[in-house]
């Protein structure tokens, strides 16, 4: 395969598989590798690294995640690598997305508890922020879609 292109996806243990899965087919149709990128906010980013691939056997990401990604990207007839980035998730997934020239960033919503909306809402969501922030097209893959009828989390009582 030629790859000609590549798509970033933001990825994190216990995340959703639908999120990665959809990226693999905008991969496929693209005819570009996929990135599987993971960011632990925890970690001070080094410039050296921001774009450096993990190692085939998945090192610098939880190999749990690795395997995971393996079980699900296995059947599908694509190129994809894995990347541990730090910092910012925006920031550190936009940088890597420039640096490798990607076509799209793929993530995904966060969970659909109150919780979890709430805190997206108020801290805002790395989708809004890669959104404002670079000139790539940014893909959010809806996790807990409600309807237009039912009351957004953060509009309940």
């Amino acid at each position: 395969m030629n790859i000609r292109a590549r798509v970033v996806v933001g990825v994190y243990p216990g995340q959703d598989d639908g999120v990665v899965l959809q990226a693999a087919v905008f991969a496929a149709r693209f005819d570009a590798e996929l990135v599987c990128a993971w960011v632990d906010p925890g970690r001070h980013p080094r410039s050296d690294h921001a774009d450096a691939p993990a190692a085939g056997d998945g090192a610098g990401i939880d190999p749990y995640l690795t395997a995971h990604l393996t079980r699900i990207l296995g059947g599908h007839d694509i190129q994809w690598s894995t990347r541990q980035l730090s910092g910012d998730p925006a920031r550190a997934l936009g940088q890597l997305a420039e640096t490798l020239r990607a076509v799209m960033i793929v993530v995904g919503t966060r969970d659909g508890t109150v919780r979890g909306s709430l805190q997206e809402f108020f801290a805002g969501s790395i989708a809004m922020h890669l959104a404002h922030r670079q000139n790539r097209p940014v893909v959010v893959v809806p996790l807990s879609p409600v309807s237009f009828d039912d009351d957004l989390p953060w509009e309940s009582d």
